[in-house]
């Protein structure tokens, strides 16, 4: 089994401020917009660089969205930002009307999401967004594991055309993935391969899952563990190829079971090779405050409950 280390744990919020900070220099039709919270989303160096490139609009975000879709059209690519749950409740409509229906190349790139999210407690800890963006016809939806992925996708999503959710967070979490790994949309990394079970983790829950798959290696299970960092378009070719072999499955989000990427797995499954499933996600509830680490424990969302998870559907394999 491969063996993954912490390069030196960091935020992925400062990801995202690391990769705009290259964007700036290096793409000048990027745009950054915000609403009003420049420090939480780590963008002073790029407006310090490129004043005449970024547009504070206050707490009004449903306004930042709608001029970010103008700005669209004079070929500029507009990054806006702000946390989760203002980027995607807030503005779902302004989101669906202006930039998804319009197809407009915005990136909604959405900060402190998921319940690591802490002690804001739970009018902050969107664990919805995920669901609500990929429902949307054109959006991609996109949720990095660490700082260096986080950075790598924002600078991938600025050659993309069309609109893109770009999810991250607050906490420090282990910076694992390689610095100069390129970032493909909609492919899905192996971790490591395995032939029990498949884990398909997204975000915070993928260091989680690989610290799962190593205990349950000393007990003798062999386990395939896959990185799905697009959520939408989904990679379904490396999904069904990996549950042929293994014969089971067990996805890991920080978010909602209800129209997360599980979902998103199952119905894949579904169609084309039916196959046990454990969900390892928030269960219908809203969260609380807490640190990010009780809050995991408590909400089922760490690498022992990925275990229990892999050991449950072991025992439905036909």
């Amino acid at each position: 089994m491969k063996k993954y280390t912490d390069q030196g744990s960091k935020d992925t919020r400062s990801g995202f401020g690391a990769g705009m900070t290259e964007l700036g220099r290096t793409n000048p039709r990027v745009v950054a917009l915000c609403a009003d919270l420049v420090a939480s989303l780590k963008i002073q160096p790029f407006i310090d660089e490129h004043p005449e490139r970024f547009f504070q609009v206050g707490i009004a975000e449903a306004n930042m969205m709608g001029i970010a879709a103008g700005l669209t059209i004079g070929g500029f690519i507009p990054y806006t930002s702000t946390f989760a749950n203002f980027s995607t409740g807030r503005v779902y409509d302004q989101i669906r009307q202006s930039i998804a229906y319009s197809d407009k190349n915005v990136k909604i790139c959405a900060s402190h999401a998921g319940i690591t999210l802490g002690e804001d407690g739970a009018t902050h800890q969107i664990l919805e967004d995920l669901g609500l963006m990929k429902m949307l016809p054109g959006m991609t939806v996109i949720n990095p594991c660490d700082f260096n992925q986080t950075k790598a996708a924002t600078l991938a999503i600025a050659e993309h055309y069309g609109p893109v959710y770009l999810r991250f967070g607050r906490p420090v979490v282990p910076n694992f993935t390689p610095a100069d790994q390129k970032f493909e949309i909609g492919k899905a990394l192996h971790l490591q391969e395995g032939s029990d079970v498949t884990i398909v983790a997204t975000g915070h829950l993928v260091w989680q899952a690989l610290l799962a798959a190593e205990n349950l290696e000393n007990q003798g299970v062999s386990v395939e563990v896959i990185n799905i960092h697009t959520i939408k378009p989904l990679d379904e070719e490396a999904l069904i190829r990996s549950v042929r072999k293994t014969g089971c499955v067990v996805s890991a989000e920080e978010h909602n079971f209800l129209g997360g990427l599980g979902e998103s797995i199952a119905r894949t499954l579904a169609t084309h090779h039916p196959a046990p499933q454990e969900f390892v996600a928030t269960k219908d509830t809203f969260g609380e405050s807490g640190t990010p680490e009780q809050l995991m424990e408590k909400y089922g969302l760490n690498n022992k409950a990925i275990e229990e998870a892999v050991l449950k559907v072991l025992k439905r394999k036909v």
